[in-house]
């Protein structure tokens, strides 16, 4: 079992259970206002830890400012739905914890010692299990006036002494505590600019293209009836030149400029999550032992 002084050690923390399960992070430590020991913690359980459950801290061992406890993840996160309100735990709500981890109140109490009737600690007769005021033999009604430090506590006979200001004149049985909390946003910003930009690149393009080209060639043909004439035309012996013109194909390449497809710039919107920390403050409330306290349970 770890002290009020080692309590805030391990807010914010790690809570592991059994087979060192991570249960989840540790938020907030109840400790007895008469012994000032904590006796539960909440873990954030659940998808996204929204969920908040009660652990008795009984037979905890802390290491560093991570707790480990005897109770299984599936257990903790079964626990009853407490709403502790003004940061306290009502007997009602403490008791049904106590059945359902299947503790009795004497397990997690420091029964060395209680209050008496008299306002004095009385270390002899102490309620056991309980960690209530107790009433001594030689305690009368109520508590007695008593000085601390300095100043006079003014209660009445049966009656619990009220807060009191110390710096002014006397408040109600309670103090606010306030803590600052991250509100996180988006704001649109200019992240850059995107420009079209056209240029010209020359590429060499290979196409094959058919080419026809004449050519000379020697043909002998018998006299007939039909070539008879042409062929006695003119001397029996002489001699001659026949020319012919022989032509052939050649490749012309050109160019035109052909519209392909249309360009443009459009903007669209794609969603990613990003981490982002920050500082707040938190108000801490401490225990002073030498005031008269409640049975309720005080938040740290």
């Amino acid at each position: 079992m770890f002290t009020q002084e080692q309590a805030s050690t391990v807010m914010g923390g790690t809570l592991y259970g059994t087979g060192g399960d991570k249960i989840g992070k540790i938020g907030q430590i109840y400790v007895d206002d008469s012994t000032g020991r904590p006796e539960w913690v909440t873990v954030h359980t659940g998808l996204f830890g929204t969920n908040e459950s009660f652990v008795p801290v009984a037979d905890g061992e802390l290491n560093g400012n991570d707790l480990t406890v005897p109770f299984t993840k599936d257990q903790i996160k079964g626990a009853p739905n407490v709403d502790p309100a003004g940061g306290h735990i009502s007997e009602e709500e403490e008791a049904e914890l106590y059945r359902y981890y299947g503790l009795a109140r004497g397990e997690v109490r420091d029964t060395a010692g209680t209050y008496d009737t008299a306002g004095t600690y009385d270390t002899g007769t102490a309620v056991a299990g309980e960690g209530t005021y107790a009433e001594s033999a030689a305690g009368g009604a109520g508590y007695a006036d008593t000085t601390v430090g300095g100043v006079r506590d003014d209660t009445i006979a049966g009656e619990v002494p009220v807060g009191r200001d110390t710096s002014g004149p006397t408040t109600d049985s309670a103090m606010t505590r306030s803590e600052e909390r991250l509100n996180v946003g988006t704001e649109r910003a200019e992240a850059g600019r995107a420009r079209l930009r056209k240029w010209v690149e020359t590429e060499t393009q290979t196409v094959e293209v058919p080419v026809t080209k004449e050519r000379a060639r020697l043909v002998t043909e018998p006299i007939t009836g039909e070539n008879r004439d042409a062929a006695y035309d003119g001397p029996a012996i002489s001699e001659e030149e026949h020319e012919v013109t022989l032509h052939e194909e050649r490749p012309v390449v050109t160019t035109e400029a052909v519209p392909v497809e249309r360009v443009r710039l459009e903007t669209e919107a794609e969603t990613e999550t990003q981490t982002v920390s920050g500082e707040v403050r938190k108000e801490r409330i401490d225990l002073d032992d030498d005031a008269s306290v409640t049975t309720d349970r005080d938040r740290l």
